[in-house]
């Protein structure tokens, strides 16, 4: 395989990760944006924000665990972290010695009201006997009803920030911040000593992958490229009409568009608008094979959504297959098709769609 062949299919397989983290400042925001890499690239994934707010709003205390220092060869890196109630736990910190022990130390935290938080330093050689030989250190905190006046801003947030712990007089407070440095005392500090621990939450957007390079394709990257949303573009040569060079578009050929249908992760929001109708019909089967995609648009008349049915329906798929598709796209109450206003009309279903969703899972 040639090289230009071995990086459009990383590319492809990139679509089938679903990362821990992104980051909102990798987005375009005064030029048309490419394709958002998926590789993790550090901050700390907000599931358990959500894990932890469910539990204490259905009245369960729990302890968490981060790792807030790592020296030398250690199971897990800084940022890692693991929730622990008294008959279960979710996360990991390694496994281990090491997490047998923070695990014993959480529930003795969890256990008792007097104390709220404790930070730790194990050795992991001399003192557990684990061959990696590392320093991790570990901060311990019980998370209850008093927790919330951190935890709902957090898991609400949408864009990135510093969750930071601040000590004095025995006492721990966190808050949310800006992202960036806050002075933070790393690893070395005794703890004695430590004032200050923070950390950078990435959270995670929902994923927009866009198929097409035309008027429309570049209307729409424009109109998501502020909006809280991982934008993948995805083209075929074809769609580079000379009015569209200089597109930061990821160009693939039409299999290859078909593959990254199919390596989209679950969740993913999917519209279609290329230059060939039979390459929108090839994408639209391909992605109403999938049921875990949330959004399924396809560009066209009613004329164009009536023959496509048919021609799905003669192709095997279901009633409920077809349901999921949307064509027109965007929302009914704009007539116009103006590119810039499809591009308007379907941001303002996508952002109403996934909000919605958001509130009915946090419900």
């Amino acid at each position: 395989m040639g090289g230009g062949a071995a990086a459009d299919a990383t590319r492809i397989a990139h679509l089938a990760r679903t990362p821990n983290a992104l980051d909102l400042d990798r987005r375009a925001s005064t030029t048309i944006p490419g394709p958002s890499s998926v590789e993790e690239e550090g901050g700390t994934s907000t599931g358990w924000l959500r894990e932890a707010l469910a539990s204490i709003r259905g009245g369960e205390a729990l302890a968490m665990v981060t790792v807030v220092g790592a020296r030398g060869s250690t199971p897990r890196e800084a940022g890692a972290r693991m929730l622990v109630w008294p008959d279960r736990l979710s996360g990991t910190i390694g496994g281990g010695a090491l997490e047998k022990q923070a695990l014993d130390q959480a529930r003795r935290l969890l256990a008792q009201d007097a104390r709220h938080h404790a930070l730790q330093d194990y050795p992991l050689g001399p003192l557990l006997q684990q061959c990696c030989g590392g320093h991790v250190r570990l901060l311990l905190e019980r998370l209850d009803a008093r927790s919330l006046g951190w935890l709902e801003p957090a898991a609400e947030a949408r864009a990135p920030f510093a969750l930071t712990a601040r000590f004095r007089e025995g006492r721990m407070l966190r808050s949310l911040d800006g992202p960036g440095p806050h002075g933070s005392d790393g690893p070395t500090t005794p703890i004695a000593e430590v004032r200050c621990l923070s950390e950078t939450i990435r959270p995670a957007l929902p994923r927009v992958v866009i198929f097409g390079a035309g008027h429309v394709g570049q209307a729409v990257a424009r109109a998501f490229a502020p909006l809280p949303f991982h934008l993948d573009w995805l083209a075929s040569r074809e769609d580079l009409r000379p009015e569209a060079s200089g597109t930061r578009a990821t160009i693939l050929s039409e299999g290859e568009l078909i593959e990254a249908v199919e390596a989209a992760p679950a969740g993913a929001l999917v519209a279609i608008f290329t230059h060939s109708h039979d390459l929108d019909y090839r994408l639209t089967h391909a992605a109403l094979q999938r049921d875990d995609l949330a959004y399924v648009g396809l560009i066209g008349s009613r004329t164009k959504r009536a023959r496509f049915d048919r021609r799905l329906r003669d192709d095997g798929v279901t009633e409920a297959e077809l349901a999921r598709l949307t064509c027109p796209i965007g929302i009914a109450d704009l007539k116009s098709k103006e590119p810039a206003v499809i591009a308007v009309a379907l941001a303002a279903q996508l952002l109403k769609l996934t909000e919605t969703a958001a509130a009915d899972a946090d419900a």
